[in-house]
């Protein structure tokens, strides 16, 4: 027998996590990760079965549905095991321990993954999705092992124990190497190498957009004035915003491409790509002036404010693949695509020109009779073929857009996971900030402020250390690295826009909470879990940049910022030690330390601060925030300030701009264009 109603029900119904409440009422007697459940698989000396996933995984609800729900797969996984499940996103530290076991045990890592763990935590076997024959059968034999040859396991557990403590040692660089810009050729060459040349991104399936790759790359490109660089950004971005991993209708993007064209997503929507992807397209939008760049920040940005805000100003972290169908059965997708008849139904004379635009023909074709939209052309290009006016093109397309959200609004809509992760959710602010900078929106501006008062109010505890979750009104869960690095970068951003100076100082304390709670003093870096919290098997040192960039690569960088700000040179040094540390590891596979590379610019290439005094402070202020120019730092005042950076540089009557370098100032100009010729000319 099969089922997920209540007839059953665990201890994780005492969870507020949406992916541990999802197996709340499997038949399986799911704990969730605490303290009494490991000292009870201590106590009977029961093996350990660690299940980790997040809400809006496919395969995680695939194999409940397969695996978890099915009472006789449950009574051979209660009777062996102590059952764990984890929420990938409240706990990253628990993920990341046993995601690098998965790793090195079987050579590849996802979600859902499942490991055997003895009593004490210590990973013997794992994987990720097992099919239900796979995995009864493997449970059965670990069982059968560990009862009848206990010290195999132990033996095994010894050995990969020592490499995961292996992989984790960092060696600090003490040859005092100075920074060139000649490092970056070799590996910009090599870089290019993996190119797509046709689609953009790169030449794999299935494809994630790595905003950070791009970001860093479309910087060196314009700083460096390399046009195929530049073309092959401005190519990748063009084919992921027209392609099916963007949604036209309602706006935001989803996780990744399953094929090579950026056509059929993985359909779950994660804050945290379209926090970083708003940022990427803002700063696209800065140095093209594209107006389609423009559109892709607005539609996503409406997207994340209508679906993903709380009242609080709180963002919620995804939402589902999966939805259900006019059966009632869930399935992937089923929200967001389109059959062909349905769309003659509905656009009806304007169904040829809609097809024209995205594709409803063979190359638009997902599965079955199912179309995902995709674009091939700019709307000049089909215009043209058309034998149309642009503006009419668009009006016609836009009149679609709106019949389709109308029809979309009657599915049901995909599961929310709506509890807000800090990290997540101060990307989401540093997105706002890119995009008020780039199409000066007011708005954005409030949203962003919004959302830090948020986390100010709800997410810093009593001892100015941080919560990393928050649902239904409680905090929880001790901060990571990854919540001190993205909040201290998004206050950095907050002083950047506003220029308030309650933004830096937060910036200053959590730097300080950092330094004393997450510092390795023998590798420079920072560890990801607090010295306040239980430690696990490993401490994990996070350095590789990922779909999200490592932890310790945004800290270095706000190292360097904050440092900038305040002319701490201490700062400055341990920002500087944690990348000589990194670039012996960089040309191996240069994607992995893109966040890092961004950092060595800042090192390599000319950097600047520029203070602005005056009364109109702002308004020049304003000119230089719509500008590219991610070598540089912004401050601003029209009154007397202690900080660094405008400290005596006030003078009554006179709006002044500072170009300065490593503190030392040029003349001052009165004119942004003077200043900008400053920066522009070296």
């Amino acid at each position: 027998m099969t089922g997920n109603s209540t007839e059953h029900t665990n201890e994780l119904i005492h969870e507020s996590s949406p992916y541990l409440l999802q197996h709340a009422h499997n038949p399986v007697n799911w704990k969730p990760w605490n303290d009494r459940a490991l000292k009870e698989a201590q106590n009977k000396n029961k093996l350990l079965l660690i299940s980790v996933g997040y809400s809006a995984c496919h395969w995680c609800h695939v194999m409940e549905h397969e695996s978890f729900e099915d009472e006789g797969v449950a009574d051979l996984m209660n009777s062996n095991y102590i059952n764990i499940k984890v929420d990938r996103e409240e706990r990253p530290d628990i993920d990341h321990v046993y995601m690098n076991a998965v790793q090195v045990m079987t050579g590849m890592g996802g979600w859902p993954m499942n490991v055997v763990a003895l009593p004490d935590g210590r990973p013997v076997w794992g994987g990720t999705y097992f099919r239900k024959e796979q995995w009864a059968d493997a449970l059965k034999q670990i069982a059968h092992l560990y009862e009848t040859q206990p010290e195999k396991l132990v033996e095994y557990a010894e050995k990969l124990e020592n490499g995961l403590k292996q992989i984790q040692i960092i060696e600090p660089d003490n040859d005092g190497n100075d920074f060139h810009k000649d490092y970056f050729l070799p590996i910009i060459e090599k870089w290019k190498r993996s190119f797509d040349s046709t689609n953009g991104g790169y030449q794999r399936a299935p494809k994630f957009m790595m905003p950070n790759n791009f970001e860093f790359l479309m910087r060196y490109a314009f700083q460096n004035s390399d046009k195929e660089l530049m073309d092959h950004c401005i190519l990748t971005l063009n084919k992921i915003s027209w392609g099916g991993v963007f949604d036209p209708i309602e706006g935001g993007f989803s996780r990744y491409s399953v094929d090579e064209n950026w056509h059929v997503p993985h359909f779950e929507k994660m804050l945290y790509d379209n926090a970083q992807l708003v940022q990427l397209y803002s700063k696209a939008y800065k140095i093209t002036q594209d107006g389609w760049y423009k559109e892709v920040v607005k539609q996503t940005l409406n997207y994340i404010e209508k679906e993903m805000t709380d009242a609080s100003g709180a963002f919620y972290s995804a939402l589902d693949a999966d939805s259900e169908n006019s059966n009632g059965l869930k399935e992937e997708g089923v929200y967001y695509i389109w059959t062909k008849e349905e769309l003659k139904a509905i656009l009806k004379d304007d169904f040829l020109l809609f097809s024209a635009y995205y594709n409803i023909n063979k190359y638009g074709k997902w599965e079955g009779q199912n179309y995902v939209l995709i674009r091939t052309k700019k709307p000049e290009t089909i215009a043209d073929e058309l034998g149309i006016p642009l503006v009419e093109l668009k009006e016609r397309i836009h009149d679609c857009h709106e019949k389709l959200r109308v029809e979309r609004a009657k599915r049901i809509k995909p599961g929310l996971d709506d509890k807000s992760l800090t990290s997540w959710n101060a990307m989401m602010i540093s997105g706002y900030i890119d995009a008020y900078k780039a199409l000066g929106t007011a708005d954005y501006l409030e949203i962003a402020k919004k959302n830090a008062d948020f986390i100010i109010k709800h997410q810093i505890q009593e001892s100015g250390r941080l919560y990393h979750s928050y649902k239904n009104g409680k905090s929880t869960i001790n901060g990571y690295l990854e919540d001190y690095a993205f909040t201290i970068e998004a206050f950095l951003n907050l002083y950047e826009a506003t220029f308030d100076l309650t933004y830096l100082k937060k910036a200053e304390e959590l730097v300080d909470i950092t330094n004393a709670d997450f510092f390795d003093p023998d590798s420079k870096m920072y560890f990801f879990t607090s010295a306040k919290d239980r430690p696990l098997i490993t401490k994990t040192i996070e350095i590789s940049d990922n779909v999200i960039p490592a932890s310790n690569s945004a800290m270095a960088r706000n190292l360097f910022r904050i440092g900038k700000f305040t002319a701490n040179r201490d700062h400055i040094s341990g920002s500087e030690k944690m990348l000589k540390t990194i670039l012996q590891k960089v040309p191996e596979y240069p994607q992995s330390y893109s966040n890092w590379l961004e950092l060595l610019m800042n090192f390599s290439f000319p950097f600047f601060e520029i203070a602005i005094t005056g009364e109109n402070y702002k308004k020049s202020a304003g000119f230089f925030q719509k500008q590219f120019l991610p070598n540089t730092v912004l401050a601003g005042t029209n009154s007397y300030s202690e900080l660094a950076l405008l400290r005596d540089r006030l003078v009554q009557g006179k709006d002044l701009i500072y170009i300065c370098q490593d503190g030392s100032c040029q003349l001052p100009a009165g004119t942004t264009e003077e200043a900008i010729q400053l920066i522009k000319q070296v």
